[in-house]
């Protein structure tokens, strides 16, 4: 199974998308797409949906994971965030993909065997985890290989229970 992880994000999104085999998982292609706060919002959105086109058409995945909006403090941030998981969630119907949604503790917890890892723990655990010869940078890209592998290693009843 092949799994594309998103980090959503307008200012930073990270993908990565690993691929599990007999349990087994494997580093496929990981970054992060950056939009520069000036630019208009529907063309940083379409910056998103293109690279996640891009990577279902050159990968063949089977599915997407996202990680779950935090809402935090700010609500400017929230929809912003919102606002690039629809251009994810765009992209993958687009392509007849399912999507699947994982919130954030559950990710840290699935990964990291704590649910408040901080991101330099979820680093480390996603480089052990993939075999990576360096840490996954940005931080958002290994924040979406962790998305990936949450998925990826999830059992079957819980994938379906989404």
């Amino acid at each position: 199974m092949k799994v594309v992880g998103i980090d959503p994000g307008t200012a930073a999104c990270g993908y990565g998308i690993v691929h599990e085999s007999g349990g087994r998982l494997r580093a496929l292609v990981h970054g992060c797409w950056s939009t520069p706060a000036g630019e208009p919002q529907e063309l940083r959105l379409k910056r998103i949906y293109d690279g996640v086109a891009g990577l279902i058409a050159e990968h063949a995945p089977d599915v997407v994971a996202l990680e779950e909006s935090f809402v935090g403090a700010d609500a400017r941030i929230a929809l912003s965030v919102g606002q690039a998981r629809g251009a994810v969630l765009v992209a993958a119907a687009n392509a007849g993909l399912p999507c699947a949604e994982y919130a954030p503790a559950l990710v840290k917890q699935s990964i990291c065997g704590y649910g408040r890892a901080e991101k330099g723990q979820v680093q480390r655990m996603v480089k052990t985890i993939l075999g990576l010869s360096e840490l996954p940078t940005p931080n958002h890209a290994a924040d979406a290989l962790a998305v990936a592998i949450c998925h990826a290693l999830a059992p079957p009843l819980l994938r379906v229970a989404g």
